[in-house]
């Protein structure tokens, strides 16, 4: 059983940044493929960002390429999401989530099925 904690959510200003932490627990943090997805208010969840185990590969959704950095620290059992440029579209309660699937493509990474855990989220608000 893994369990995830999101923090760093909050308000921001339109052009502004956070960076938001999901600190997992277990021992085999560096075995899980890692995502951020997000949802805004009465829309679907939405997939950000992924890495896979090692960090080598990453995976964005078209919206936030250029502007999001997804980072993780093994040896913390952290992932990050550095958020730049924040628009007020990107304004969603955002969610970490960790998969012990094998990973089969970076594309792969970017769907709600590929995930086995889930946290339980952190508002972010940007205004404008």
């Amino acid at each position: 059983q893994v369990q995830l904690a999101e923090s760093g959510g909050g308000l921001v200003q339109a052009g502004g940044s956070l960076r938001l932490s999901c600190a997992a627990s277990g021992r085999r943090f560096s075995a899980y493929a890692m995502g951020w997805f997000r949802q805004a208010p009465g829309k679907e969840h939405e997939f950000a960002a992924a890495i896979s185990t090692s960090g080598g590969t990453t995976y964005y959704t078209d919206s936030v390429k250029g502007r999001f950095t997804i980072s993780r620290d093994n040896a913390k059992n952290t992932v990050y999401l550095q958020m730049n440029s924040l628009k007020p579209e990107d304004t969603a309660v955002y969610f970490c989530a960790a998969s012990t699937r094998i990973i089969t493509s970076a594309q792969a990474m970017g769907a709600r099925s590929f995930y086995n855990y889930w946290g339980q989220g952190t508002q972010v608000t940007v205004s404008s």
